[in-house]
């Protein structure tokens, strides 16, 4: 069965975004881990080691990738099982509700030796404010780029009444039938602006949805429309996946119905889809641009301040891999691939058990 990759943060001009509290529903959930140790400790690699077990297990699982590295995890879920583990950390704490009966710390920080750590404790000092300075500059980037692009929008004319009509007639042809599932929404994020540039992850959509309406819109003027035809998937009890805008995470930016292999997924330079979509709505030919020589020198100085964000957001990262290498001599990984060998074989008994 095809692994999916989503995000549960993203970075925008408002800083950070959060969806972690939203990872699972605990009052459907099985067990939930809730990972606590600093830099370097291994956290990501136990949830990818959870991953590979539980994939090799022949089970569905989705990871949940970091808006700070996209090549690390924050998370990993497996909704056949209702077990799920995440990065219960700074800046997304997580906390238990339930503890014990549905959701439990796992505390990694043990792993560290402590005299030997606190021995460089200078060095932490120095790349934590590093890192945090960089991580400030690439936010004030992206505030000043997500202010000059709303002022642009603001004069951009939309045929709302056309758009609607449009929308009306997919969802006639296309949501006609009724599912056997919970009408449950589940919100992600598909990707963000990295220290890697924007990073999108489109493969998930073509594993869940076989077909694709690809909407062009760069000024996301379809997020009401995509909510209407979520409210009505859900009404007719489809589960969705919504995955909502990094600079407005109350928009929704692409919706997946996997249970009718059906995704929309909204398009513009930067955030190119690249697959071959079973339709395409051209949004953008239902808006007017009054002064498109303004237009285009905003989105020039739009593109710059990204630019200057994505820098700021590799410094970050380079911060955050001296800080890592400051504990990693100091960090007990036979520990710690222990801890996960034990929860490895926690989640294949729970699969075991489902399968009766």
């Amino acid at each position: 069965m095809a692994a999916t990759h989503f995000f549960a943060g993203a970075n925008s001009g408002d800083g950070f975004r959060n969806l972690f509290s939203e990872i699972v529903n605990l009052d459907e959930t099985f067990d939930f881990v809730i990972l606590k140790g600093g830099p370097g400790i291994g956290k990501s690699t136990l949830m990818r080691e959870l991953g590979r077990t539980m994939e090799d297990a022949g089970t569905a699982v989705e990871y949940l990738h970091c808006s700070g590295d996209p090549d690390s995890l924050d998370g990993v879920v497996f909704p056949e099982l209702r077990c799920a583990a995440a990065d219960g950390t700074a800046p997304h704490v997580l906390e238990p509700r339930f503890p014990a009966a549905v959701d439990r710390y796992l505390d990694l920080g043990r792993y560290y030796d402590l005299i030997a750590a606190k021995a460089c404790a200078d060095a932490v000092k120095a790349y934590t404010a590093e890192y945090k300075a960089a991580y400030a500059r690439a936010y004030r980037a992206m505030k000043a780029a997500r202010a000059v692009e709303l002022d642009a929008a603001s004069s951009v004319a939309f045929d709302r009444e056309r758009a609607e009509r449009r929308f009306r007639g997919i969802a006639l042809r296309e949501l006609r039938r009724v599912g056997r599932q919970k009408g449950r929404t589940v919100r992600r994020f598909l990707g963000s602006l990295t220290c890697q540039g924007y990073v999108w992850r489109f493969d998930s959509v073509d594993t869940l949805c076989p077909r694709v309406y690809e909407l062009r819109d760069a000024f996301g003027f379809a997020a009401p429309m995509l909510e209407t035809l979520r409210s009505q998937a859900a009404s007719r009890n489809w589960d969705t996946i919504c995955c909502m805008s990094p600079e407005n995470p109350e928009q929704i930016e692409h919706l997946l119905i996997p249970g009718l292999g059906l995704g929309f997924v909204s398009t513009r330079p930067g955030m190119e889809y690249g697959g071959t979509p079973f339709r395409r709505v051209r949004v953008d030919a239902l808006t007017t641009v009054p002064d498109k020589g303004a237009f285009r020198l905003e989105t020039r100085m739009v593109s710059v301040l990204r630019r200057e964000a994505e820098a700021a957001l590799r410094e970050a990262k380079a911060a955050h891999d001296k800080l890592e290498a400051v504990y990693r001599p100091y960090a007990d990984f036979e520990g710690v691939s222990a801890v996960a060998a034990l929860e490895s074989g926690r989640l294949l008994d729970c699969l075991r058990r489902h399968s009766r």
